[in-house]
């Protein structure tokens, strides 16, 4: 059966109300921008539904892409009928027939939107339910778990048959919520809090803290690879901000306690993140935090660490265990990436006892004895900043 459309279902979006009409066109450019590659589709969205006409093109290829475009709930394969009772009969037993093996069940599933159809869903079920059995031998009905489900719906425009339900992303369309700063670095948890913040419809700029000679330029490269895998997900380029990080760890290993460093450390990261933050005019800043998991991460030191900044700190795994943290990642097949043995400026200086309660009456009194302010500065004007293609092209922006 040679399909002529996929039928794409909206899923979170349906719940919205008068601005409805912006999630659909958000996740209509998603979906055009995704199938640029196949130049004769075509796609259509109303309220309801969107429609990807395939016009010759590789339908195969089409629903890989869309498996992984955020907004989409479920599509099917469909084919178009005209709304009429023989025509429906016809085209369910040529579609029905070119699946159709040897002992196996079907049942069908009809639905009316429309409710000014001749036939009510009872009335569809038995009509082409019963055309089916007549004429195609040893098909037997299952209604319970059934080889081919038959979905038919009647709109006002046509009828549309399909037998796949293929799952999609799901979340809300690419860029519907707003942008924020991904605080990425090369290990398991962050690029997984990406992943989830851009499926709630967030556009996303990374940030990354590089501290040469320390972390080698192999480091740099895997959370470019990360990126790259990010942007494969959002289907656009992502920009990743390079912060080099060098001379204000090295100030704060000879300032700061060996047990407050850490602390100190999150802290001037943030606010070097907000300052990027500010000048790429995004709302917020996300974290690959997990509540309990390391000492920077338990609630006494996110509430000390966060004194530096009033900006929304979005914290997509919080509550989550590494065990599903893990799983995630290797399904968005970032694991592999981020278990590649090369160390970043996080895992550097590590203290032998970081303090898991820190207060911030002291590490403000600790911070006082040196001006962060000039390392700052200089940290944010000195940024490299790398436009990462999802087709692995990489391309140098600018500096701050």
């Amino acid at each position: 059966m040679n399909y002529d459309r996929i039928l794409i279902r909206y899923g979170e979006i349906s719940t919205k109300g008068r601005n409805r009409h912006k999630f659909v066109e958000k996740l209509k450019r998603s979906v055009i921008h995704s199938l640029k590659d196949f130049p004769n589709i075509k796609v259509q969205a109303s309220r309801d539904r969107m429609y990807v006409l395939l016009n010759g093109e590789n339908g195969i290829e089409i629903i890989e892409k869309l498996k992984h475009i955020f907004g989409i709930q479920s599509f099917s394969p469909a084919v178009k009928v005209e709304r009429d009772i023989e025509a429906l009969k016809q085209s369910s037993l040529q579609l029905v027939n070119s699946l159709f093996k040897e002992g196996q069940t079907f049942k069908v599933t009809p639905k009316r939107s429309d409710k000014k159809f001749e036939l009510n869903t009872d009335g569809i079920n038995r009509t082409v339910g019963g055309f089916l059995l007549e004429n195609i031998a040893g098909l037997r009905v299952d209604v319970k778990n059934p080889d081919i489900n038959l979905r038919i719906e009647v709109r006002e425009e046509a009828i549309y048959l399909s037998c796949e339900m293929i799952p999609g992303a799901g979340g809300m369309p690419s860029g519907s919520a707003g942008k924020a700063m991904l605080m990425l670095s090369g290990g398991i948890d962050s690029p997984v809090a990406g992943y989830m913040a851009m499926k709630r419809g967030l556009e996303i700029e990374a940030i990354h803290f590089f501290s040469p000679p320390f972390t080698s330029e192999r480091s740099k490269e895997k959370v470019v690879d990360l990126t790259k895998k990010l942007a494969q997900s959002y289907g656009s380029a992502i920009k990743l901000h390079i912060v080099h990080f060098t001379d204000i760890q090295q100030a704060i290993r000879e300032q700061i306690p060996e047990n407050y460093t850490m602390t100190t450390t999150r802290r001037l990261m943030l606010r070097i993140a907000d300052e990027i933050r500010d000048k790429q005019e995004a709302l917020a800043i996300i974290t690959g935090e997990s509540l309990g998991q390391v000492a920077s991460q338990t609630l006494e030191s996110m509430f000390t660490i966060n004194e530096v900044t009033n900006t929304p700190i979005l914290r997509p795994l919080i509550t989550m265990d590494k065990t599903d943290i893990i799983k995630i990642a290797h399904e968005i097949d970032t694991l592999e990436i981020s278990n590649r043995p090369f160390e970043d400026c996080c895992t550097i200086f590590v203290p032998a006892s970081p303090k898991t309660k820190p207060r911030r009456d002291k590490v403000n009194h600790y911070e006082s004895y040196l001006d962060f302010d000039p390392l700052i500065k200089e940290a944010v004007q000195e940024v490299e900043t790398l436009v990462i293609q999802p087709d692995d092209e990489l391309e140098f922006d600018s500096l701050f």
